[in-house]
């Protein structure tokens, strides 16, 4: 009888009933903290004013009564519905969402899995990490790397802990259990575990370029799947920070030297009164002769984050002998926004080569993965 019961109980735990209550819980604790960080007044909602501004394009999808106002249950029900979204999915694509891939605490971390069509053998993973100031965003539908899965990649979307939850390196270090995790879970859904890349956009653009530079650094590693490295095989970086004591060397639309700059956020206070903390944070720290190839790309007007903060990287990786370019997005702003002579498609297929370039094995491109 005990025996029935304790299978009952493992039936229930795992049906798609419960998965969805479960998801639907940390959809709540998500938009929960997304208040406590941006009701100023502590009024319960929030004006326009007190959305994040990189954000702010969707408060009128969000504000359904139209009353000028969000409410947690507006952007709950928004959250949920984005979630539930499935049509930008390519066909034939199979997604495994909220797969828990690590746990700190009682918190829980959660990522998506998108597998391509035809896995009758291994194929590359792209791990997308989503920018937001380190504050901000969330995953969602597999980022700019979704379409990979139409190339034969398995794409996985993660979620890390944001700033106003855990100050650096919280960051890395769930970007980087999350590539052990592929790799721990590498047979079970036919990944193939020696050839993953990272792809990021600004805040994760930072992350993507420590992942890929940090890779012998064992400060940043954690007890998770410990028994595997967290090492990828090439690395996409749009526009991410690098130096942040140099970020205000031109002029934008942040004061990144503010304490209450997205810089100073993630290290827990003003950036130029934390210079250890900085370098710590700052991906040139890191460079050394046997890091992966890195594509850099990065809009010449964004200001947001300095086109400069690309070239110091660029530089550096340039110097150590490394296997990195950097693309100049003519006329872009922050996110490519204002692009003259680029399109999203054409700078989408610039990373898609790249990856391909790096992760395919030999069989399927003709050249030898690096």
């Amino acid at each position: 009888m005990k025996t029935w019961k304790i299978l009952a109980i493992a039936l229930l735990i795992t049906s798609p009933i419960v998965a969805q209550v479960q998801s639907e819980n940390r959809v709540q604790s998500a938009a929960e903290r997304f208040f406590a960080r941006n009701d100023k007044n502590k009024d319960g909602k929030l004006s326009r004013e007190e959305f994040p501004e990189r954000q702010r394009r969707l408060f009128d999808q969000i504000d359904t009564d139209k009353d000028g106002f969000v409410t947690l249950e507006e952007d709950v029900d928004f959250r949920n519905n984005r979630r539930r979204n499935t049509v930008n999915i390519p066909e034939g694509v199979t997604v495994y969402r909220d797969l828990i891939y690590g746990q700190v605490g009682e918190r829980k971390l959660p990522l998506d899995l998108y597998l391509p069509p035809d896995t009758s053998a291994p194929v590359p993973v792209v791990i997308w990490v989503h920018g937001g100031g380190w504050r901000n965003g969330a995953k969602g539908n597999g980022g700019r790397a979704r379409n990979m899965t139409t190339r034969g990649f398995a794409v996985v979307d993660v979620e890390y802990r944001l700033s106003g939850e855990a100050l650096f390196p919280a960051q890395i270090e769930d970007c980087k259990t999350a590539v052990r995790w592929v790799k721990a879970n590498a047979k079970k859904y036919n990944l193939d575990s020696d050839h993953i890349g990272a792809w990021g956009s600004s805040a994760g653009g930072h992350l993507v370029a420590l992942m890929g530079l940090t890779h012998d650094e064992k400060a940043f590693e954690t007890p998770e799947h410990g028994q595997y490295s967290s090492r990828v095989q090439a690395v996409c970086n749009w526009y991410g920070p690098t130096d942040f004591l140099r970020m205000n060397d031109f002029e934008g639309r942040i004061d990144h030297d503010s304490a209450d700059s997205p810089e100073s956020r993630l290290i827990g206070g003003p950036i130029q009164e934390n210079e250890e903390k900085v370098a710590a944070a700052n991906p040139i720290t890191y460079v050394s002769k046997n890091d992966p190839p890195m594509l850099i790309v990065h809009g010449e007007k964004d200001r947001a984050v300095p086109y400069n903060q690309s070239e110091l990287l660029y530089a550096a990786m340039k110097k150590a002998g490394l296997d990195v370019a950097l693309y100049k997005v003519v006329n872009a702003d922050h996110g490519f926004r204002n692009a003259t002579r680029d399109s999203a498609a054409s700078l989408f297929e610039m990373a898609a080569q790249f990856l391909e370039k790096h992760l395919k094995p030999r069989s399927e491109t003709g050249k030898t993965a690096q």
